[in-house]
């Protein structure tokens, strides 16, 4: 079981989510709920079944320290799956933490981790799940992530300008952005 982890009271055993999980991590492809993209890294996967979902969710957020949410999409997906969703901040240390995450994921899946792929943000190309692989693609500092995305929309921006598209920084003014303003305490 994790090294971090805290007793539950529904206790997950070796294999009881065995062929449940879908041996693919999505990494940054979903915004975070819990703060700014810059400073939370938001990991996903597909898994077969609410009940679950609900514990592998459980299971994540209750066995470790370094993991700030996790939670299970609303409803399921075209082909019955749901997606966890596991949010962790954004540090030099989040290779090591999704690995070791993982690893003890393996022991309730009985899968390997050579057998997993992820993918990063919006890119298609598949790469192994190994610490060295997270480390050279994922943004691991809030500053680097600003400095990159932040570039990219302004390089859009720029796009837009030279085709003369109107470059609208402000969410217009309507029933329902008035609701999500006033919900946010945003006036």
């Amino acid at each position: 079981m994790p090294k971090n982890y805290n007793m539950l009271s529904e206790n997950l055993e070796s294999n009881d989510l065995k062929r449940l999980v879908h041996p693919k991590l999505h990494v940054d492809e979903y915004k975070s709920k819990m703060g700014d993209d810059a400073d939370v890294c938001v990991i996903s996967f597909k898994v077969s079944g609410k009940e679950p979902s609900q514990d592998l969710v459980s299971f994540v957020e209750k066995g470790y320290d370094f993991v700030l949410d996790a939670d299970v999409s609303s409803g399921e997906k075209a082909d019955g799956d749901y997606l966890v969703f596991v949010e962790l901040e954004r540090t030099p240390n989040l290779p090591e933490q999704i690995i070791s995450m993982m690893l003890d994921i393996m022991q309730l899946t009985d899968q390997n981790l050579t057998d997993w792929r992820f993918k990063y943000h919006k890119s298609t190309i598949d790469h192994d799940l190994t610490e060295e692989s997270l480390r050279s693609t994922i943004i691991l500092t809030p500053e680097k992530y600003h400095a990159k995305y932040d570039e990219e929309q302004e390089d859009l921006d720029s796009l837009k300008a030279a085709a003369g598209v109107k470059i609208d920084k402000q969410a217009p003014v309507n029933e329902f952005t008035e609701n999500l303003r006033i919900a946010a305490g945003i006036k």
